[in-house]
């Protein structure tokens, strides 16, 4: 039977028997995802954040490098609470290099996973040698201990270098699904859908859901106040159409 076939409906269109909300419901948001032109839709979060630097507070390619490893499942606040006494140490890769990595568990308290960090840490910091042998394209970093796709994109980024990818961490898994762009959680396959649908030029909307996440669209989102409620699924669910 053909959606809405032989049901009873309401003058919007709905179903007037409850017993098919929830259907409707999913249906709208495959349907609002099927048309939307994101390229368009996502322009607006684009002009808003495009350029806006990172949370994580470095004054170099080197301190950068580090806050990403550490930040890694960690607030980014609590790593930059950290940094100036890590840095006053431990002040650039030849530094680094010399300790061994329990050397570097005093300095990361609170940190998730601070045993595996400081080791990546030293072994990066081995392997490059020095500031200048910190390898700035996708493959390179990502060939490095501890560097993902998702810490590459944002050390590239904040380098200044051209996108190779596109920034997935934990809040662009939840803004992507919630405006209805992506319908799975996994990092990998919304980083592909991603760069699929966007051209180059604008994969930094990765970057500028991250900051949406953090500012408007958290776990208990402020949906009222965001600039992407007229696309998005799930403003248009809980809101009303």
């Amino acid at each position: 039977m053909a959606w809405g076939e032989g049901w009873q409906v309401r003058g919007d269109g709905r179903p007037a028997d409850g017993t098919f909300c929830y259907l409707w419901g999913l249906n709208v948001s495959i349907y609002m995802a099927a048309r939307i032109d994101w390229v368009e839709a996502l322009k607006p979060l684009l002009r808003k954040y495009k350029g806006r630097k990172h949370p994580l507070k470095y004054k170099n390619i080197y301190q950068l490098v580090v806050l990403v490893v550490l930040s890694a499942q960690s607030s980014d606040d609590h790593i930059n609470e950290l940094a100036p006494s890590l840095f006053n140490a431990f002040p650039d890769m030849e530094a680094l290099s010399k300790v061994e990595a329990a050397g570097l568990f005093p300095f990361f308290k609170g940190v998730r996973n601070f045993a595996h960090k400081a080791d990546w840490l030293v072994r990066i910091a081995r392997e490059v040698k020095t500031d200048s042998g910190i390898p700035l394209t996708m493959e390179g970093l990502t060939a490095l201990p501890g560097i993902g796709r998702k810490s590459a994109s944002v050390i590239l980024r904040e380098a200044g270098r051209p996108a190779e990818g596109v920034i997935v961490d934990l809040h662009v898994v939840r803004v992507a699904q919630r405006l209805g762009i992506v319908r799975v959680a996994d990092p990998k396959k919304i980083e592909e859908r991603l760069m699929k649908l966007l051209p180059e030029k604008e994969w930094e909307a990765g970057m500028a859901m991250s900051f949406l996440g953090r500012e408007i669209c958290r776990p208990k989102p402020e949906c009222p106040l965001c600039l992407m409620k007229k696309v998005c699924a799930y403003y248009k669910k809980n809101f009303g159409l």
